[in-house]
């Protein structure tokens, strides 16, 4: 799954053209290399979110579509 598709399902990030912007702004880094919003997101990664405050999360599951209860069953905050 792409990583701004991934930030969008788990609702680490509100929209997907948001998550694209802050892909393409250098804001996003998965396992400490600045990643792309067409990086192919695998279980096991970590993505760091430098937003408003920085958030680093562990990929722990991946789905097409999650309900709004089940998002956080996607990550695990570190």
């Amino acid at each position: 799954m792409r990583l701004d598709k991934y930030l969008k399902v788990s609702r680490l990030i509100k929209r997907r053209t948001i998550a694209n912007e802050a892909c393409d702004a250098g804001k996003i880094s998965v396992n400490d290399k600045v990643a792309r919003a067409s990086y192919e997101v695998k279980i096991g990664d970590i993505i760091e979110i430098k937003l408003a405050k920085t958030v680093k999360v562990k990929v722990l599951n991946i789905a097409e579509v999650v309900r709004k209860e089940t998002a956080n069953d996607l990550f695990e905050i570190l």
